[in-house]
């Protein structure tokens, strides 16, 4: 909720579900809010008191939606509490989680088959940006080993800065993309996740083995160019032997990756440049 800027309703010491709902319904009216999303306890086996709990909470709350949450690794487990769910408390769609693990994709089928209500949203991880509405074409696409270019591409707008893309596409057609530009991409690339997270939608990316951004390297990559002084970010030609040497003790990192950066951002540039002749998006996602 911090990370995202809402707002949040917890008494950690109440045990009274129903006077912690209450006094929820009375904070969202004092805040003005809109929409209220009841995080009820989760827990993989079911008993009678939970269901009674459950049924207490819809009662009280009325809501416009039931949605049930299920672990995607926990398989079979997921299946069969689903459900349970359904036929107890009506549920009127499914979130699924965890669907980066390798179980993902099967336990969607299986769900859908078995409670018969719609898949909502899936998620591949912790972050706001790792939620995404479901879509069966491309989850079978995914399952299939098959790439998912639209989901690629709607989820990069999530987390690139429009304005930003603006701003590259500018600097490419005067050909002054700098490293600058470079590091202020790899702060944008860092909110899409790491190469993983790209993976998911074209798997045949897993068969290139020297691509590697992960957030470590990332970290080190920015360490150097910030070790580098304004001149040598806007014209990183000028870098020679004597000027790597200080950036190398200024940062502490070794020459050598020094060389690898310089190495990939001018090839980055020809990439770039190419790609913008084509009408195609720039790096990490520039838009026409």
């Amino acid at each position: 909720a911090d990370k995202n800027n809402i707002d949040c309703y917890i008494e950690k010491k109440s045990k009274d579900v129903l006077k912690v709902l209450d006094n929820s319904f009375n904070k969202a009216k004092e805040l003005k809010s809109n929409v209220l999303i009841l995080d009820t306890a989760g827990r993989l086996h079911i008993d009678d008191k939970l269901i009674l709990e459950l049924r207490e909470i819809i009662k009280k709350s009325k809501p416009d939606e039931i949605l049930y949450v299920a672990d995607g690794m926990t398989g079979q487990d997921a299946v069969n509490s689903s459900k349970v769910f359904s036929e107890q408390c009506d549920i009127t769609g499914c979130v699924i989680t965890k669907m980066d693990g390798d179980s993902g994709g099967g336990v969607a089928l299986s769900i859908k088959e078995v409670v018969d209500v719609p898949i909502k949203f899936i998620t591949f991880g912790e972050k706001n940006n790792d939620i995404e509405v479901f879509n069966p074409d491309r989850i079978a696409r995914r399952i299939l080993g098959l790439d998912d270019v639209i989901g690629l591409v709607e989820q990069a707008q999530k987390s690139f800065d429009l304005e930003e893309a603006k701003k590259l596409q500018d600097k490419l057609k005067k050909n002054s993309f700098d490293l600058n530009d470079f590091k202020s991409q790899l702060e944008q690339f860092k909110n899409f996740g790491n190469l993983d997270s790209i993976m998911k939608y074209i798997p045949k990316m897993k068969k290139v083995s020297n691509l590697d951004m992960n957030d470590k390297k990332i970290i080190w990559i920015k360490a150097i160019i910030d070790s580098m002084t304004a001149n040598e970010r806007k014209e990183p030609s000028i870098i020679n032997g004597s000027r790597k040497k200080r950036i190398s003790i200024g940062c502490g990192r070794p020459v050598y990756e020094i060389n690898q950066l310089l190495k990939q951002f001018n090839q980055m540039k020809i990439m770039m440049k190419k790609m913008k002749n084509m009408g195609s998006m720039g790096f990490p996602f520039g838009f026409k």
